[in-house]
């Protein structure tokens, strides 16, 4: 393969592409029905049903009530509002916060910035494969605990959660101290893969956004079980039940809606599509490229996730080796890529940094096929040993 012909795209946890069935249903509300939901004529309240509808349409993905739902500008924000929201509304009871090591930079850069505010915030550990012991979250509550926040899946290295058993311990700890301790999970890298009811997770907030899923860029949105303490953190004009003032993004909401109802009703046929050629990915290249070695839990992973350290060579050679050959995949986080400090995941579950930065992340979508993975396997191992084989820096110098 060569520059120009079609390419292979194993980067869908960094993004997806909008499916036309979400495309389409968007158009009339950049143009026809371009009312402002908050206005009372007929154009207006057009815009306002169809936002309506979509509002029903993720309540009912999630097991929740419709007044639960608040749309947001993506999983950014929603990290940001569930946390501050909780932590400053709780403030007068504590100021005690606890988080992983192995979060999103939407979570730990808001845990950051809250310790600038007095907050107090515990980063927990996790295992050798990014798994979180419940127990240590159960050790680290004290009486000031008022927001615990636990990703479902890692969006590096894919493994999941047990976000379920978490909030129960969390909640029983709370209902014996006599307090109000409400849990968040992002459930960003989740959505399409994994069960996100609500009620079975036992979760007060829940962070979601469309690109992750097939839906535009720009909109995500934000389950907050009614009765949870939260403090706005965007005031204006009281949009979204007074939680999010902004006029809302009517088309971006339509398409958030349509790309998780499409990801909903897939998702059985997806993961198992995506988990056959992941295994079969993760197969060949344990198999056929000495020193590498798997990151993340096993079984306990998203279906398309792979996530793989290459001992002496570093990613970015590879990663761009890949590109020129047509194959599109990432070193971890895309919203740290620019940045040349190892995987904080990586290195939080126990990778050396100069292991850590020889990871390669390859994460599969609806599309890819057999002969995708395949091709990945005939280029990659060559690749791996002939960026080895080149002399260092040091060595030339």
């Amino acid at each position: 393969m060569t520059p120009g012909e079609k390419a292979i795209y194993l980067d869908h946890s960094a993004t997806t592409p909008v499916r036309r069935e979400v495309l389409e249903a968007m158009l009339p509300y950049f143009g026809v029905n371009f009312g402002n939901p908050s206005s009372i004529y007929t154009l207006a309240q057009q815009a306002r049903m169809a936002m309506d509808d979509a509002r029903e349409v993720v309540a009912r993905g999630l097991g929740a009530r419709t007044g639960e739902i608040v749309f947001t500008s993506g999983g950014t924000e929603s990290d940001n509002t569930a946390i501050k929201g909780a932590a400053f509304a709780l403030r007068r009871l504590g100021n005690h916060i606890i988080t992983t090591g192995i979060e999103h930079h939407a979570v730990l850069h808001t845990c950051h910035q809250l310790e600038q505010f007095g907050f107090d915030v515990t980063y927990l550990p996790t295992d050798s494969h990014g798994l979180v012991d419940p127990d240590d979250v159960a050790e680290a509550i004290t009486d000031d605990t008022t927001v615990v926040s636990v990703m479902l899946a890692n969006n590096e290295i894919g493994t999941v959660q047990p976000i379920a058993e978490i909030a129960r311990i969390v909640k029983a700890e709370a209902a014996r101290r006599g307090r109000t301790i409400v849990v968040h999970t992002d459930a960003v890298q989740a959505a399409g893969f994994l069960d996100l009811d609500v009620k079975t997770l036992g979760v007060d907030m829940l962070s979601l956004s469309a690109h992750k899923f097939y839906g535009p860029k720009g909109v995500g949105a934000l389950y907050i079980k009614r009765g949870t303490p939260f403090e706005p953190q965007q005031q204006g004009g009281g949009q979204e039940r007074q939680r999010r003032s902004g006029t809302e993004n009517v088309p971006l909401i339509v398409g958030f809606a349509e790309a998780f109802r499409l990801a909903n009703g897939e998702r059985q046929s997806a993961s198992a599509h995506c988990e056959a050629l992941r295994d079969r990915l993760a197969r060949g290249i344990l198999d056929s490229v000495s020193g590498a070695h798997l990151n993340g839990h096993p079984t306990l992973r998203l279906p398309n996730n792979l996530n793989v350290s290459f001992e002496g060579v570093e990613g970015e050679p590879i990663l761009l080796s890949l590109d020129f050959s047509g194959v599109y995949a990432s070193s971890g986080s895309a919203c740290s890529s620019a940045s040349l400090e190892p995987s904080h995941v990586l290195v939080a579950i126990g990778r050396s940094a100069t292991l850590a930065q020889g990871s390669l992340r390859f994460t599969l979508g609806r599309d890819n096929t057999e002969e995708d993975v395949d091709y990945v396997l005939s280029v990659l191992p060559g690749m791996v040993e002939k960026l080895r084989n080149m002399p260092s820096l040091s060595a030339v110098e």
